[in-house]
């Protein structure tokens, strides 16, 4: 729909005086109109999105910021030189996600990312429903023991492990002598059990410390950009079923709500500290039969350190996000002190926990390793609640009829997190078990130690088999990718012309990136599989560690050779699996920032789970749209303002998601100013249908119908982009496509050399690119008081037609 644009809008912030336009007389001044350029995925160069080598930087620093080509640096002072054309500008936010290696240990955050992402998967019910409470405190609880089981990890290696197991064995301590002054053997007062897990708890508090660290400085990087201040009430009131949250004026701004979840998780972490030292010392007292006193004072700590776990949850369940307005209020005094004060109980228990103690004695695996069992039991039961929450929300929803596994998707991300986690802090107490212990727990009944909780030696077991089912499915996606071939190969001649003649070969490599930019839409049936065989494979992996208390090597002794020998090389396999899969992490996310490639394969999944804000876990990695959206939505806004001008803004791929967030956040008049130039856009094809609640077809819609015009180019050689698939009231349809790829068929008196299929990249090559960029531009009108071309703009340069039939794709 084509809103009606004002002559003069009222004012979003006052403009400085010396920044002022020209004061010329209204029915003279051409009007400048501004094409906004957002690049994707992967990134890109203000020279290559410019195409000049001379750019110029107009606002914004060495993170992101606005460029130009040097000779439109002050097009502002001579609008004249641009009638029947638009001023460009080139927005790179790349830095935001990019930059140097070390940014790839943050994939070993992705448990946490992904259990964010599940918050924003809730089904679109209606805003007042009361499910919506639910799911956002259940998911918030269930990241809460994601910290839980690091926490946990880090005092598995750390505490038990090492300090425990190691230091108290002399055949483990023996050629170790970074470990000797541990060693009962040498009396030593740091020999003694209690104070070798105090020294031991330094390691994982400083991992607590160091993402506390890492949260706050990314938090104040990112999520400290203000939202422009807009005037409410300046146009029309939004239709109430087409509101989104992501046009609420603090919706970007989650600067207290993540501060105040990184005290909650902080003080978690320290507490699973307190507790694994509780426990042990509490053990050490009951065999070395210790003073009375001593014990009273244990048992006052304990009752301590349940009242900080129990004031945690309370701020847990209370944070709720404020996006109506930005939340800058001030955290109440007990928030901000409950990490100290935790720190506080953390030395009193390790006070206690180093007091003389004598006959003290460390055997066996220390005390509560039985509790991964229990969070693990735990974390089944918040996801089975939240897939009930779910439901109740998807039964409410209304038209989601193309929402991702029928709004199961938050729940199943969920478990998958879970799984993660579970996978790589099994990994690591794995694989410092098997080197520390010269790979006894592994491989021999009898070691030096007895090595890891049975459980973890159970979830790496079952990890081969979970494998054995992704391959499955992988192999049936293949299946898929040649039927499908085979079917739209019949198809591909309607594109071009005709009297072209046939080539086989050429024909099914583009049938076969049809196929395979197709299997985009059926990862809703991997994810699926993976979290129901998740569910499955995890429960009988917990009944199994529960019931026969022995690793699945030793469990199955007494059954036949064949089972005995398959349980055995699953606990090996899964084992080497679960060290292996977390350098494979670390080694991804180097080559991603390293291969531009590797970057734009891996880049998509990265970029969905950091668009969005850290509501669920503040140890997640920074949302990089907080200083995006706000850096764009000032741009508009201020550049409106200042010039009355009219804005194009184009964005591809991610870029598209970040401009219409963007649009969201404009107050409504400078909204109708400005038009949407989209291209390999994932808004509906993954954000539509994962986040339905943000993103469904009534928020677009909304968008659509707020803003001058909107216009979607797409392939069906595209994996990330699609269609919108919404119609204009005025009868005007947003998507254009599929457009032709590769644009020549051939070899013909044009194009001599064999085109390349383009895919999800250079839109700007097909002919339609500047066809609607032309018209877009020609309906913001070329000056004030001139009407809009009652005629199409001609195309800059004739495209291939539009295809009557299109080689669907079986879920698009």
């Amino acid at each position: 729909m084509s809103a009606e644009s004002p002559t003069a809008a009222p004012s979003a912030v006052d403009p400085p005086a010396a920044e002022s336009p020209p004061a010329d007389p209204p029915t003279a001044r051409p009007q400048l109109a501004l094409e906004l350029l957002v690049h994707g995925v992967g990134g890109t160069t203000p020279h290559e999105m410019l195409g000049d080598p001379r750019v110029q930087r107009i606002t914004g620093d060495d993170t992101a910021a606005c460029y130009r080509r040097t000779e439109d640096a002050d097009a502002e002072a001579r609008p004249g030189d641009y009638r029947g054309r638009a001023v460009r500008e080139a927005y790179c936010w790349s830095n935001l996600t990019s930059g140097n290696g070390a940014r790839a240990l943050w994939l070993l955050l992705v448990p946490f990312m992904v259990a964010n992402l599940a918050h924003w998967m809730r089904p679109a019910a209606p805003p007042d429903h009361k499910a919506h409470r639910i799911y956002d405190v259940l998911v918030r609880v269930l990241a809460l023991t994601l910290t839980v089981l690091l926490a946990a990890a880090a005092c598995e290696v750390a505490l038990d492990l090492t300090a425990w197991q190691c230091a108290g064995t002399p055949a483990c301590v023996a050629g170790r002598s970074w470990m000797g002054f541990l060693s009962p053997a040498e009396s030593g007062w740091w020999s003694a059990p209690g104070r070798r897990l105090v020294l031991a708890s330094a390691v994982p508090l400083l991992v607590i410390g160091f993402l506390w660290w890492l949260s706050h400085r990314t938090w104040s990087a990112y999520e400290s950009a203000s939202p422009p201040p807009r005037t409410p009430g300046t146009s029309r009131d939004t239709p109430a079923d087409e509101r989104t949250a992501l046009s609420m004026h603090g919706f970007w701004y989650g600067r207290r709500l993540v501060a105040r979840l990184r005290a909650a998780h902080t003080t978690t972490g320290v507490l699973t500290i307190a507790v694994a030292l509780r426990v042990a010392t509490a053990k050490l007292d009951e065999r070395s039969g210790a003073g009375t006193a001593l014990t009273a004072i244990g048992q006052v700590l304990t009752a301590l350190v349940v009242v900080f776990v129990a004031t945690t949850l309370v701020v847990v369940w209370r944070t709720v996000r404020s996006e109506a307005v930005p939340d800058d209020q001030s955290d109440r005094l007990v928030v901000r002190a409950l990490p100290y004060a935790s720190l506080g109980a953390l030395a009193l228990v390790a006070v206690h926990a180093a007091w003389e103690r004598a006959g003290a004695q460390s055997y066996g695996p220390l005390p509560g390793a039985a509790a991964f069992g229990g969070i693990a039991v735990l974390q089944g039961v918040l996801v089975l609640a939240l897939a009930v929450t779910a439901w109740l929300l998807q039964r409410a929803a209304r038209d989601e009829q193309r929402t991702a596994l029928r709004g199961m998707g938050g729940p199943a991300v969920a478990l998958l997190a879970c799984a993660v986690g579970g996978v790589l802090s099994g990994g690591v107490a794995q694989r410092f078990g098997d080197w520390i212990d010269g790979g006894a727990t592994s491989y021999r009944p009898h070691g030096p130690i007895v090595g890891p909780p049975v459980l973890l030696s159970w979830q790496a077991s079952v990890l081969p088999v979970l494998l054995v089912v992704v391959a499955v499915v992988a192999v049936l996606a293949a299946v898929r990718v040649v039927l499908v071939r085979g079917q739209v190969s019949g198809n591909i001649a309607g594109f071009y012309d005709p009297r072209e003649r046939h080539d086989e070969r050429r024909t099914k490599r583009i049938a076969g990136t049809i196929a395979r930019a197709g299997l985009t839409d059926e990862a809703p049936v991997l994810v699926a599989a993976t979290s129901a065989v998740t569910l499955v494979l995890g429960t009988g992996a917990v009944i199994g560690a529960w019931l026969t208390g022995l690793a699945p090597g030793r469990a199955a002794e007494g059954a036949p050779p064949v089972v005995h020998a398959a349980a055995e090389t699953a606990e090996s396999l899964g084992s080497w699996l679960m060290g292996a899969g977390v350098i494979l992490l670390i080694t991804m996310g180097r080559r991603a920032y390293r291969d531009h490639s590797a970057r734009r394969t891996i880049g998509i999944l990265w970029d969905v789970g950091t668009f969005w804000p850290r509501a669920a876990h503040p140890f997640a990695p920074p949302c990089y749209a907080e200083r995006a959206v706000p850096d764009l939505t000032w741009r508009i806004a201020t550049w409106t303002e200042r010039f009355d001008g009219r804005v194009v803004i184009s964005g591809h791929s991610q870029g598209s998601v970040l401009a219409s967030a963007a649009v969201w956040q404009l107050d409504l008049v400078t909204r109708s100013r400005v038009a949407l130039l989209t291209y390999g856009s994932p808004l509906e094809r993954l954000y539509g249908r994962w986040f339905p609640a943000f993103f469904g077809p009534p928020a677009l819609t909304g968008l659509h119908r707020e803003t001058d015009d909107w216009r979607n180019l797409w392939r069906f050689t595209d994996p990330i982009g699609g269609p919108i698939r919404l119609d204009g009231e005025d009868g005007r349809t947003i998507d254009l496509g599929p457009l032709c790829d590769p644009l020549a068929y051939g070899r013909t008196l044009q194009n001599p050399l064999p085109a390349q299929i383009l895919g999800h990249g250079d839109y700007q090559a097909d002919p339609a690119f500047a066809r609607v960029r032309t018209e877009l531009i020609a309906r913001l009108g070329p000056a004030v008081p001139a009407q809009r071309p009652e005629t199409e703009p001609a195309p800059d340069s004739p495209g291939p037609p539009p295809p009557q039939g299109s080689p669907g794709r079986s879920s698009a």
